[in-house]
């Protein structure tokens, strides 16, 4: 198999096995066991999830979505109307609301740190989607050059027997010439 694992990367790949990166040498293995190399990236990173990752990514999707928007929205709207109108002299935050802003200070302060473990977690992700996908179109284009070689080679093999089967004709049709001639 190691003999053949090494001409699969001298043919395909145009160069020793040795010479090549762990990730190509993967793949030429993989070509020469004629077995697939997809994987399901969603599958493997999320199962290897903590629960401090898990309330990561959930708070980062709960804090980038409509919902959140229409609820602050609502409860800036209630804060502001009751401490304005409803309270009036009596307002726990009057006007310029400055427990607000500490309220949404602390809640920016917090919701930052776990959004950017949630996109780093992401980012991580998508490189891991990428090595991948790499890996399936190197895979996927190697096959693709050794089907055109065989195509090549059932061509070429096709050709030689039609001249060969030419050479005879030719040859049936000079003795033909040569019986007339005579």
């Amino acid at each position: 198999m190691d003999a053949h694992v090494r001409e699969l990367a001298q043919r395909l790949m145009k160069t020793g096995f040795d010479d090549l990166d762990e990730r190509d040498r993967r793949v030429i293995r993989r070509i020469a066991e004629r077995v697939h190399i997809t994987k399901n990236i969603n599958r493997e990173f999320g199962d290897t999830r903590t629960f401090g990752q898990r309330l990561a990514d959930q708070v980062a999707e709960f804090g980038g979505s409509w919902l959140f928007i229409i609820i602050s929205l609502v409860f800036l709207a209630f804060w502001t109307f009751g401490n304005t109108l409803a309270l009036g002299s009596h307002a726990f935050d009057p006007y310029p609301y400055i427990f607000l802003n500490l309220l949404l200070s602390m809640l920016a302060a917090l919701q930052a740190p776990i959004i950017m473990m949630s996109q780093n977690r992401q980012a991580a992700k998508d490189r891991l989607a990428a090595a991948n996908d790499y890996e399936v179109n190197l895979k996927a284009e190697l096959e693709i050059m050794g089907l055109h070689e065989k195509l090549d080679d059932i061509r070429t093999a096709q050709l030689k027997e039609l001249l060969k089967t030419q050479e005879e004709q030719i040859a049936i049709l000079a003795r033909m010439v040569a019986k007339l001639d005579a």
